[in-house]
């Protein structure tokens, strides 16, 4: 059985005087990529921000790779589990190799200048994301595409096990959205990373991930395999949506499509 990279028991948490989920358990497996999915407002991003210690919790426990979260100093923790946030500020006057240069902050102390291993993580996560040939260019000139990648290089280049990213693919043309899931997905593959990322495109989560964990109004309606939580039991469950399942006609993956009105059978299934 594969241990937990991340754990919550009877976790509670909101913001704003609103509590978004109150008692929920979940564990995301190391060395694995793990999908968070629901409709709008179901509290996937505030789980992943309480989950990396950038939001307190309201009650319950959080274990990170074994230990209490709690029991983390900042730096320890950064070079335990890494976080990219939806929304980010353009920093002014920063190239793209500056940017991902941040990222190393937790190795060392940067007054006596990047080491090697600083150099070759820069460069390793630069490369990763496509973004070689843009390292010395302003970070403000990029597209909007562009600068998401470089804020996913610089995750990358913290050089942390466990890697969390909320909708990792804002911004991206549907080329670039495959591009960076599939590099992502490689470099899990390559370097044993934990991935868990917050999607909203179900047939990409499917796709590239190797668990779903499905939300709605702060609770869990199911966590599983995408095999196990492609089915329109569970997804009209979240969505409120009747879904249709079907197979990959290439890879066998299953993917869903909304039944039309004429196709609104309870647990409606497609074989392709």
């Amino acid at each position: 059985m594969t241990r937990a990279a991340i754990s919550a028991r009877a976790l509670s948490a909101g913001y704003g005087g609103r509590v978004v989920f109150d008692g929920l358990d979940v564990e995301l497996p190391a060395h694995r990529v793990t999908a968070l999915c629901g409709p709008n407002g179901c509290g996937k991003s505030t789980l992943l921000r309480t989950l990396a210690g950038l939001q307190g919790e309201l009650g319950g426990r959080i274990e990170v790779a074994g230990r209490p979260l709690a029991s983390y100093r900042r730096r320890d923790l950064a070079r335990t589990l890494t976080m990219l946030s939806q929304f980010n500020e353009v920093p002014v006057g920063l190239s793209v190799r500056e940017l991902v240069a941040y990222g190393r902050f937790a190795h060392g102390k940067w007054l006596r200048g990047p080491t090697k291993d600083d150099r070759k993580a820069v460069d390793e996560a630069l490369d990763a994301t496509g973004l070689g040939k843009y390292a010395a260019r302003d970070l403000a000139a990029l597209s909007g595409g562009e600068r998401q990648r470089a804020w996913i290089a610089m995750a990358l280049a913290q050089g942390a096990p466990i890697v969390l990213l909320d909708e990792p693919t804002t911004y991206l043309d549907i080329r670039h959205q495959l591009e960076v899931l599939g590099q992502l997905r490689r470099l899990n593959r390559e370097r044993g990373l934990t991935l868990v990322w917050v999607l909203h495109d179900l047939n990409q989560a499917a796709a590239f991930s190797d668990e779903i964990v499905l939300m709605r109004e702060g609770r869990i309606v199911a966590q599983g395999t995408p095999d196990e939580i492609m089915k329109p039991i569970h997804l009209e469950a979240a969505f409120d949506v009747p879904m249709l399942r079907l197979a990959h006609p290439q890879t066998g993956v299953p993917f869903c499509v909304p039944a039309l009105a004429g196709d609104r059978a309870a647990g409606a299934e497609v074989a392709a």
